[in-house]
């Protein structure tokens, strides 16, 4: 199971805009076609939800990108060295925030994931749990709206 998981990480970025462009897409092409009427109307949920996706895909292939900065085939030395670490040094990994680091004797350490990644997960999951809770918040507002009686 967890190589299945270390593999979809690898994999997620290359897969991203599968996911990604799509949403976008169906979200940009249901706001143009959108008719804006004078009557008021319960707002639909589909675009929350196809927000929620895009932005989980792009925080996935985010994570994925992040694993496989710090991916080494055979040795430590292979990642450590064509970062430009001089002398002994380990790798050392953590999951989120994602981090991959050459740790030399001596105690220095450099990190491999850019810095800017992180901080691009969090926002997208951010907007991911915001467009979640909106959709449902909306799905609830939808229910109790009375059904009109002219149609």
């Amino acid at each position: 199971m967890t190589v299945a998981l270390y593999i979809a990480a690898l994999w997620a970025p290359q897969l991203m805009p599968c996911l990604a462009v799509p949403s976008a897409v169906a979200l940009a092409v249901r706001i143009r076609t959108r008719t804006w009427g004078r009557a008021w109307y319960a707002p639909d949920t589909a675009p929350s939800f196809v927000l929620a996706l895009m932005t989980a895909a792009v925080a996935f292939g985010l994570f994925g990108y992040g694993v496989a900065c710090g991916f080494y085939l055979l040795d430590p030395d292979q990642t450590c060295g064509a970062q430009g670490v001089p002398g002994d040094r380990i790798v050392t990994h953590e999951t989120l925030p994602v981090s991959a680091r050459c740790v030399t004797e001596a105690g220095a350490a450099t990190e491999l994931v850019p810095f800017w990644v992180n901080q691009v997960i969090y926002l997208c999951l951010l907007v991911c749990a915001a467009a979640i809770g909106a959709g449902a918040a909306l799905l609830h507002r939808k229910e109790m709206v009375p059904a009109d009686p002219a149609s």
